[in-house]
């Protein structure tokens, strides 16, 4: 599933435009599997599945698989709705340089969140 991001987030322009100055690479682990994401000026150029021996990365989200599941679901639950409320709940965990992340928070909401059921925007 998480294969379909770069397709996902290049064929909404509003989304790559609003990612137009945005250009870093970031680990996201779902559970045990990682991913290495590679951004450049608001378009995914690649999707990798690890396992990586030391991965270049800028930051990383990291969530058990079950809250991942949660937050892709074509209805998230309260709580699992948001990339924040997984942080507050202490369920995501954002390492690294989270400067970028926070930056571009709308952008990294609406790109994650296109992996719902359905391909739904935030």
């Amino acid at each position: 599933m998480i294969e379909t991001l770069k397709a996902r987030v290049n064929e909404d322009e509003a989304l790559v435009r609003r990612g137009r100055f945005l250009t870093t690479s970031f680990l996201l682990e779902v559970g045990p599997t990682a991913w290495l994401i590679q951004i450049f000026e608001g378009r995914v150029v690649s999707v990798m599945r690890g396992p990586f021996v030391m991965p270049s990365s800028s930051f990383a989200l990291r969530a058990a698989e079950e809250e991942w599941q949660k937050f892709w679901s074509s209805r998230p639950p309260p709580g699992s709705n948001d990339l924040m409320a997984l942080i507050k709940r202490r369920a995501l965990k954002a390492e690294g340089n989270v400067q970028i992340f926070m930056a571009n928070l709308r952008y990294f909401k609406e790109a994650l969140a296109k992996l719902r059921s359905g391909g739904a925007a935030a």
